[in-house]
């Protein structure tokens, strides 16, 4: 099977997915194999929040609509351009998935197999039911996909390389027993935004976005502020009132409810809008319906400090602050080469 090939299995796979969509989920004639996959996986999506409280149908569909938006011919193109997946040498590589937000193992599972190699998936118990039925679908486009892909729920075996994600404590533990294989070892990161007073409303409505999404779950989610000293909250808390709905999810108002009785009971300095608690505190990752923020001096002053910390961060939402910024609102629509971790995944692959 040519690199060339497996762009155009990942091609029809976007097709297939961008039948799910927010607006709605309809069938389209031209999708191959789709009368046996559509139903199946249009069902997934209506039940997976009796799995995972967390997986509402919207997160999911938004997270499908990404990825159908990411499989084009020229994205994929531009992805696997850099590199040499024409003759490699098929390996192994097990990947160990995280479950905090949908399909968030997806990124790794098609670099493994665009690559060329074979692929071992062991799934998070919180994010099990999609993926299947996207490899299933791949099988169904070439039936070489079924010697490349493999799914255990026990303790790998038999594998050359390993990408595993977790956080700082499991971390170290792969670390140990992973030594002596190559691997991608991914820990904690968490995304911050820096704020000078001087964004539009339509800046800050963006930033809701950034925050809320997933409910504040994922890596690329803003969990912390950076403001000037005396910054006005008043224009922030203004612009995220559309995300108010949020308490209507039980899981999310129990996390605000508890968070905010923790804070109150402590006696710690907040600001609390009815949906989300605002937390003065230097750290970066704020717990569910909770952000932290930090003042600071100076920008330059700033700077130093987040290139120090450099090795905690995947996003820094800002408007023309540093290089490799994200824009307001723009967080949760990375590219393919948008990697996590900031490791490039087919550079490892290509080397392993």
């Amino acid at each position: 099977m040519s690199i060339e090939q497996r762009k155009s299995h990942f091609i029809e796979l976007g097709k297939f997915l961008n039948q799910f969509r927010r607006d709605g989920m309809e069938q389209h004639k031209e999708v191959k194999n789709n009368l046996e996959f559509f139903e199946p996986f249009k069902e997934q999506i209506e039940r997976a929040i009796h799995y995972n409280g967390w997986f509402t149908k919207d997160n999911i569909l938004f997270a499908l609509e990404g990825w159908s938006e990411s499989l084009t011919p020229a994205n994929l193109g531009a992805w696997s351009k850099p590199y040499n997946f024409e003759n490699i040498e098929s390996k192994t590589v097990g990947i160990i998935m995280a479950g905090n937000i949908p399909l968030v193992g997806f990124h790794d599972f098609i670099s493994v197999l665009i690559a060329g190699h074979k692929v071992l998936v062991k799934q998070s118990s919180n994010d099990k039911n999609l993926l299947p039925i996207l490899a299933n679908y791949l099988i169904s486009l070439d039936p070489d996909y079924e010697e490349k892909i493999e799914f255990t729920e026990d303790r790998m075996n038999n594998f050359d390389a390993v990408i595993a994600t977790g956080s700082n404590n499991t971390s170290r533990y792969f670390e140990y027993y992973f030594a002596n294989k190559k691997s991608i070892i991914r820990k904690n990161r968490n995304s911050v935004a820096i704020l000078t007073g001087d964004e539009t409303p339509e800046d800050l409505e963006a930033l809701g976005h950034d925050i809320f999404r997933y409910f504040g779950l994922g890596c690329r989610s803003v969990s912390k502020l950076y403001v000037p000293e005396n910054y006005d909250f008043d224009a922030f808390y203004k612009a995220l009132v559309p995300w108010a709905s949020l308490m209507n999810h039980a899981k999310y108002a129990n996390n605000y409810d508890y968070n905010k009785a923790v804070y109150l009971m402590s006696e710690f300095k907040m600001l609390d809008n009815g949906f989300l608690v605002l937390k003065e505190d230097q750290s970066f990752g704020s717990p569910i319906a909770t952000l932290f923020y930090e003042k600071y001096a100076d920008l330059e002053t700033l700077k130093a400090t987040i290139e120090a910390n450099k090795e905690n961060l995947q996003c820094i939402v800002a408007n023309n602050f540093m290089e490799n910024g994200v824009s307001f609102g723009k967080t949760q629509y990375p590219q393919l080469w948008d990697y996590a971790d900031n490791i490039d995944t087919l550079e490892f692959l290509e080397n392993i």
